[in-house]
């Protein structure tokens, strides 16, 4: 299971930026704009919080003390753009695990929650361990959902991905087009099984150095070209 974090921010564009890039690395993300609406969450017991300290209803100092009185153990990583040391100070009291004061670099919030991860849970918990294939020249990492080609990374849907991993998964291996229906679109799909032809021709336009064999009337093949 994917380590799960609650971000609370009240300015809406860091809030999806940050958002975007915790999600990149393979966290599972949700985001509050208030303290009220992240207050009525505590008992979630997400794996980690990050809070901003100002925020337009109840600060994060107040939330600390509720996510603390909840669970002593649960890691909190305070935002701040007022008076960095006296901030640091108190969240530390408070119990927060680490800080940063605004502004900062995403990536930064990125390195400093996988360290803290893999500190508190450990490699085995986290699942942010970059687990990466290599085949027919391009490199494929399971958790950060990127495909690189000679450095340079190749975009893919959502779905493409999907299909994509679940060919590398059954590398050599033919797949009907009803179990790769079920597989990325669920038993909940009602539409046409077109849908699974679409995807694998925009994935081939794309990824052109994959060899998917189309086995008419039943399926297709990712194999590994000579």
């Amino acid at each position: 299971m994917p380590i799960r974090i609650y971000l609370v921010e009240d300015e809406k564009s860091l809030n999806m930026l940050l958002e975007k890039y915790l999600q990149k690395e393979g966290y599972e993300v949700t985001t509050f704009l208030n303290g009220n609406s992240a207050l009525e969450r505590i008992k979630d017991l997400p794996d980690v919080w990050i809070l901003d300290i100002m925020l337009p209803d109840i600060d994060g100092y107040q939330l600390i003390k509720a996510i603390k009185g909840e669970n002593k153990s649960t890691p909190v990583i305070f935002m701040s753009a007022r008076n960095e040391e006296l901030d640091r100070v108190v969240g530390l009291e408070l119990g927060s695990d680490d800080y940063l004061s605004k502004p900062f670099l995403p990536r930064e919030l990125v390195i400093r929650t996988n360290k803290l991860v893999e500190r508190l849970y450990g490699r085995e918990k986290n699942d942010i361990a970059d687990k990466t294939v290599s085949i027919a020249d391009y490199n494929i990492n399971k958790n950060q959902r990127t495909v690189l080609l000679d450095g340079a990374e190749i975009q893919l849907t959502n779905k493409e991905f999907e299909l994509l991993l679940y060919f590398v998964e059954n590398l050599n291996h033919l797949v009907s087009r009803e179990q790769i229906l079920l597989k990325i679109w669920g038993d909940n799909y009602f539409g046409s099984d077109r849908v699974v032809d679409d995807t694998i021709r925009r994935l081939r336009k794309k990824m052109d150095k994959l060899s998917i064999d189309t086995v008419y009337g039943y399926g297709y093949k990712l194999v590994p070209k000579p």
